[in-house]
């Protein structure tokens, strides 16, 4: 039996299909979550703040916010419509979001926002200018306003993750392929972490065990940022 440390939270999963919704989803229900799943496009006006209206009350908002990399194109090569997709789906739904759900969290004096970010937001890796602008961009975003949330006793908390099994980046016809083995190499750990492990990171980042972490980005992955 699980120490059900979400008993009676309701936790707003995005993106729940894809990149860690899957496995956030299945830990958190563990652990006594009431999950509210959504997979709607939030790109478009209004969509965001819509979601977090008809949602109600949101003890814990999981920002699960995931686009295309374009792995090895150079920034010469990026073109308007590649830089434009990055930041209009991982950046400015992150603040929409937050935007409208941090009233209610500062009302009622608590609540935790836990956003899945990328190591690349914290350390250079060539090739993904726009993906890692647009993480970079959800690193200081929640350095900021993670400390504008910790005076209403709400945190705000990003996990900087790289080589972790989810859908979208490692899938299986990627990780099969030579180029993914010259990846792997530079892991320390010398593996890809499992969505599992990072979802329980994510869980002790949305529980009350985490209180004293604010605005944090925090690498998770196997020695390759730190």
């Amino acid at each position: 039996m699980s120490d059900q440390r979400l008993k009676g939270k309701r936790v707003l999963v995005t993106q729940c299909t894809n990149y860690m919704g899957p496995a956030t989803i299945e830990v958190f229900k563990e652990h006594g979550a009431e999950i509210i799943a959504d997979d709607s496009d939030l790109t478009g006006p209004g969509a965001a703040e819509r979601l977090i209206s008809e949602t109600g009350k949101i003890d814990v908002l999981v920002a699960n916010l995931a686009a295309e990399a374009n792995l090895g194109v150079m920034a010469v090569d990026v073109d308007d419509a590649q830089w434009n997709q990055a930041f209009d789906i991982m950046v400015h739904p992150l603040h929409r979001l937050c935007r409208s759900v941090l009233p209610q969290m500062y009302e009622r004096k608590a609540g935790k926002i836990v956003v899945y970010g990328s190591a690349t937001g914290v350390k250079a890796l060539e090739g993904v200018s726009a993906y890692g602008a647009a993480r970079a961009a959800q690193v200081g975003y929640v350095r900021t306003v993670g400390a504008e949330a910790a005076r209403h006793n709400v945190q705000i908390n990003l996990i900087a993750q790289n080589f972790v099994e989810n859908p979208i980046y490692f899938p299986p016809e990627f990780t099969e392929r030579p180029e993914f083995k010259q990846l792997l190499a530079q892991v320390p750990i010398g593996r890809l972490a499992t969505g599992r492990e990072d979802a329980l990171f994510a869980l002790f980042l949305a529980s009350g065990e985490s209180d004293f972490f604010v605005g944090q980005s925090i690498p998770f992955s196997g020695g390759w940022a730190q």
